[in-house]
């Protein structure tokens, strides 16, 4: 028996994740998503950053899984993927940092991954060996919905969310398509374009969160180009969940080590977590 499947005492965990995005609302405030690739710097290390994050006071934490063509991620992303692949990070070590991030934190973690390693390790697989490391879903921002179903029926089975990703192109009802498939939340892409920090968030998102908001009762949350306490208060003026990726990965790459990395970590989220609670 493999590693990452002797551990079968968790079923996903979709209602940890509603019910943290509701306390947030009902504390007034947007929840704070991070993003973190797994196996970055190393497998290790990418476990601890994501406990930093959520001791510094991110709400909810996405794992992202390496790929070698991140067509959604600019090129800090991309070289923290890049780092991962070259240190040999397998779908295993993905399933261990959400296990060990959930079991230190009982945070709600969530897998970011395009479709393509999904369908070649089996659907059935990945569900079930997600929901035993106690995964509350998955973000899927290339999978289309029209061919989600054999996706979505398995995450349900296993309790774990399925969140689709919208854009400013998306025609409204297109978003009311992706919106009734989709649980967990929604995500909200700001622009047109890849991860990255940017000096100002897209003016686009906040009508993206209007026209989103009027076909699902399901939070909203905004990500690409949040970077800093002031963008984050921003974004949560009209989102429900502020989500940041490039800004935790470019900490990690600019600290000299990966204790100071870690560090750094932290200390964002809290920034971040500040930001969220100035709406």
């Amino acid at each position: 028996m493999s590693d990452n499947t002797r551990h079968t005492s968790h079923t996903g965990t979709i209602e940890l994740l509603n019910t943290t995005l509701a306390a947030a609302k009902a504390e007034d405030r947007a929840a704070l998503i991070a993003y973190l690739p797994a196996g970055f710097p190393t497998v290790d290390g990418g476990i601890e950053a994501v406990k930093a994050a959520i001791a510094g006071g991110a709400d909810v934490v996405e794992v992202g899984l390496p790929h070698s063509d991140p067509v959604l991620d600019g090129p800090v992303i991309q070289t923290a993927d890049d780092i991962a692949l070259r240190g040999g990070v397998r779908i295993a070590d993905v399933m261990r940092t959400v296990r060990e991030a959930y079991e230190a934190t009982g945070a709600p973690i969530l897998v970011m991954t395009y479709w393509n390693p999904i369908d070649r390790y089996g659907i059935e697989r990945f569900t079930a060996e997600l929901a035993a490391a106690g995964g509350a879903g998955c973000i899927l921002p290339d999978l289309p919905v029209q061919e989600s179903a054999v996706w979505r029926e398995n995450a349900e089975k296993h309790g774990l969310a399925t969140v689709f990703v919208v854009a400013p192109s998306s025609r409204d009802e297109r978003l009311a398509t992706i919106t009734a498939a989709g649980s967990g939340f929604v995500y909200a892409a700001s622009l047109m374009g890849v991860t990255g920090t940017r000096a100002s968030v897209g003016d686009q998102a906040q009508n993206l969160v209007v026209r989103t908001r009027a076909t699902t009762s399901l939070p909203v949350c905004v990500g690409l180009g949040v970077s800093n306490a002031a963008q984050a208060a921003e974004v949560a003026g009209f989102a429900d969940g502020v989500i940041v990726g490039s800004a935790f990965v470019k900490a990690i790459l600019d600290a000299p080590d990966a204790a100071a990395g870690t560090a750094a970590v932290k200390a964002l989220a809290g920034e971040l977590a500040e930001g969220v609670r100035k709406r």
